[in-house]
This record gives C-alpha cells, sequence and structure tokens, in this order.
C-alpha cells in the first residue's frame, strides 16, 4: 500500500503498511472520513512523523488519542493550531516547563517547533470521530504505533521517551530503560497534573540526558 509519509518512516514502516491489519485499518478510516466528522484532517493523520523524520528522532512523547473538538487536531499529540484555544493539558505542560526550566515556552501552541528538534509527538490512535473521544480506539491504530515504539526501541539508542499517565506507561512498558531514558508521571491534564506531573522536571532531566550522550537538547 502506497502510504503518503514521510520517505524514511515509509522505509522502517513498509511491513506494516503491507499487513492485513492496516488495510483493515484503512478501509475503516476511509468508510468514517466519508460518512462523519473525523479529526485530524485526512492530510495531518502522519503530521507527527512527516515532521520529525526517523533519523531526527531524540524524544518521543506519547498520547492516546487526537482532539475531538473542531480545529484542534493537528497529528501531533498535546498540539493545536495556531489561534485556538490552549487545551487544558496543554496549559499544565508549559506550566512545567516554566517551573522545570524556569523561562517561558520557546514554541507555541503548535509544538511543530519541538517536532522540528527532533521530539515525535506520537499519539497512541492517530484518527478520532468529533465529539466521540476513544471512538477509532481497537481498529488497529494501536497495532501500528505498538510498532513504531518497537523499531525506535530496538533500532535507535538513547532515546527519552516521555510517558504521561497510566495508559502511556502501559503501553511503553516494553521500552528497555538500560537502552533509553524512560520518564514516567502522571497525566499533565487538571485530574491528575498536582498528583505528579507538576515538579516532575521532564524537560531538564531530557536535556540533560541528551547532552550525556552527545546529542543536541531540545530547546524547549
Amino acid at each position: 500500500m502506497d502510504v503518503r509519509i514521510e520517505e524514511s518512516w515509509k522505509t522502517k514502516l513498509r511491513a506494516e503498511f503491507e499487513s492485513s491489519f492496516f488495510a483493515a485499518l484503512t478501509d475503516f478510516v476511509k468508510a468514517e472520513y466519508k460518512k462523519v466528522t473525523v479529526y485530524p484532517p485526512g492530510r495531518d493523520i502522519f503530521r507527527a512523523f512527516d515532521l520529525c523524520p526517523f533519523p531526527a528522532v531524540k524524544v518521543v512523547i506519547l498520547g492516546q488519542d487526537p482532539y475531538h473538538g473542531p480545529g484542534q487536531a493537528n497529528g501531533l499529540c498535546f498540539s493545536v493550531g495556531t489561534g485556538v484555544d490552549f487545551p487544558p493539558s496543554l496549559v499544565n505542560i508549559f506550566q512545567e516547563i516554566r517551573q522545570d526550566l524556569g523561562r517561558e515556552p520557546t514554541t507555541d501552541q503548535t509544538l511543530e517547533s519541538w517536532a522540528r528538534q527532533g521530539v515525535l509527538l506520537l499519539n497512541s490512535t492517530l484518527t478520532v470521530r468529533a465529539g466521540a473521544p476513544t471512538s477509532h480506539a481497537g481498529r488497529g491504530w494501536e497495532e501500528f504505533t505498538d510498532r513504531v515504539l518497537a523499531i525506535l526501541g530496538q533500532e535507535k539508542e538513547n532515546l527519552v521517551f516521555m510517558l504521561w499517565g497510566a495508559y502511556a506507561q502501559r503501553k511503553g512498558a516494553f521500552l528497555d530503560e538500560k537502552k533509553h531514558l524512560v520518564l514516567k508521571s502522571p497525566h499533565p491534564s487538571p485530574l491528575s497534573a498536582y498528583r505528579g506531573f507538576f515538579g516532575s522536571k521532564p524537560f531538564s532531566r531530557a536535556n540533560a540526558y541528551l547532552e550525556s550522550h552527545a546529542k543536541t537538547p531540545i530547546d524547549w
């Protein structure tokens, strides 16, 4: 199957794109876009990969589901487009940057500058029905993104994985913590941020680790 995705990822994921599960997933997603409103726009489904080629990946931030409100989802987890109100989780992420690094974040709500520096902003499920969170769960996206994480974990070294919340931690439980830095904390949502996300210092810890392995830190 010819999937429109950045070339290095197309090469790495070729087996997945030719698999029966991905064919079934594609049929489901195409049918959904034809009959209901689905986010993100079709052109942005693989945007996280397009902005962050495989060789460039240094950090992976794992989300669960795209935002399901109008104009929010754009293919990067936790991100929204320019001019869109900040979702509560992103407000808390930026608050932690201020507390952790002692300065304002250097990016805007699109988080594109992070992606272009090597931060893969990956949702577990890449599409969702409008107004219906987790509506595309269990259709094959999770198998696909599990494979993405496995390839990263196996083929690269000294990555930083940020696993915020129980869902992300379960999904990344197989990652080799001797080979990579796996940062675990509660989710940045208002329901859990005060239970340990605030004060977890993921951004300074990530940069210290990258620098210790001769990698350029992220300008958060």
